[in-house]
């Protein structure tokens, strides 16, 4: 069980929640994936605390924070974590984003260079062609599926998850995950996410450019890829040509494949290799 301290502060005009863990080192401020939470993070921070400090931010629309109906892009992520660092008095910090969370915490670093002391891009941030893109939106599809849905009960909810390959071995973390973004309705449970969000965001992730960000990150950048795709090696999520670019237009930043995980484990389940190269790279 990770122990979480839940914290309210100010995002750009919304109230945002926060979870925190104190450490003695960095300030690691992680950046969850599209239909993800703060509680995504729970296996990582074991590994990485009481060595340093983490604090996982729910995105507007999902987990605790406030759910405007519309406002949902990089660019307002990017506001927010902002926001979010002035109002907790935290003047620099080393960002951690998986997925979608990747490519927010690089607009992050590419526009406020002087708060960002480090960059840890999990499986996101490649420049992928539109035809790649419907192939990894094809791939999530799955999980935006749930969303809107209204189950009888929890147990219910989960079922279908429970019986995805890429989400086993099933554990407690993975449980309290989805339990986390879940709440009661008339009727049953569903997801405090709202489906037309993420719509929203889809279509302005695909105005973005994310090589545009490269030149501009100046910090050190640790790039951790997924090699194993989700049905298939043609939907990986970070292809190779995508993590090539990236440490070919990022200045200081390099590379780790963690071999044997897919978009999910390499996030959610239990590695050794992970953990040792982000242990490695706050302390270098």
């Amino acid at each position: 069980m990770t122990n979480w301290m839940m914290k309210r502060a100010k995002g750009d005009g919304i109230e945002m929640q926060l979870a925190i863990i104190e450490g003695k080192g960095k300030h690691v401020f992680c950046v969850h994936g599209q239909t993800a939470n703060c509680r995504c993070w729970d296996v990582i921070a074991s590994g990485l605390t009481p060595a340093h400090s983490i604090l996982a931010v729910d995105l507007r629309g999902r987990g605790l924070s406030e759910k405007p109906s519309t406002g949902y892009s990089w660019q307002h992520h990017v506001q927010d974590i902002y926001c979010l660092l002035e109002n907790i008095g935290l003047e620099k910090a080393v960002l951690m984003g998986h997925s979608l969370g990747a490519y927010v915490s690089l607009v992050f670093a590419a526009k406020y260079p002087k708060r960002t002391e480090k960059l840890i891009l999990m499986d996101g941030g490649g420049e992928l062609s539109q035809e790649h893109w419907d192939r990894v939106d094809l791939i999530i599809k799955p999980s935006l599926d749930r969303l809107g849905k209204v189950f009888p009960s929890f147990e219910a909810y989960v079922e279908n998850m429970k019986q995805v390959p890429v989400l086993q071995p099933w554990s407690k973390a993975i449980e309290d995950y989805f339990r986390y973004e879940s709440e009661d309705v008339e009727g049953g449970v569903r997801s405090r996410i709202h489906p037309d969000h993420i719509q929203e965001e889809i279509r302005n992730i695909r105005q973005e450019v994310p090589s545009e960000y490269y030149p501009k990150i100046t910090c050190p950048v640790l790039i951790l890829r997924a090699t194993d795709g989700i049905l298939s090696q043609d939907d990986l999520v970070l292809p190779e040509y995508a993590v090539d670019r990236m440490v070919g237009e990022i200045a200081n930043a390099r590379r780790v494949d963690i071999q044997g995980t897919n978009h999910y484990s390499i996030l959610l389940q239990p590695n050794e290799e992970r953990d040792l190269a982000i242990l490695s790279f706050l302390k270098d």
